[in-house]
């Protein structure tokens, strides 16, 4: 993490998460933060999947379906990739810092 990044403090599913953040990236953070709370309750709603972390997982595998589907076409420099490694940092570091919080 580069000096200048600063932790951002986002709330998915009524749980607090610090996420490490670049220089002009909170905005983005913070949506993705609530897109990520909003596609997670509606599945909880559903009541099929119980659990956060399943649910987490579930989001999870639903994004990576839409950016693959969707960066098929428009790929050609590599972003997609990049988005997928970003947002497997952030399932990870946020099923982590989950799993901390269960102990």
């Amino acid at each position: 993490m580069s000096k200048s990044a600063r932790t951002i403090t986002v709330s998915i599913m009524d749980k607090e998460y610090r996420v490490a953040c670049g220089p002009g990236e909170e905005d983005a953070l913070l949506a993705s933060a609530l897109e990520l709370d909003e596609r997670m309750r509606s599945i909880r709603q559903t009541g099929k999947i119980i659990g956060t972390e399943r649910i987490a997982v579930m989001v999870a595998l639903n994004m990576a379906h839409e950016l693959m589907s969707k960066g098929s076409s428009d790929d050609a420099d590599g972003s997609l990739e990049r988005r997928m490694r970003n947002l497997q940092d952030q399932v990870e570091v946020a099923l982590h810092q989950f799993n901390q919080l269960e102990l």
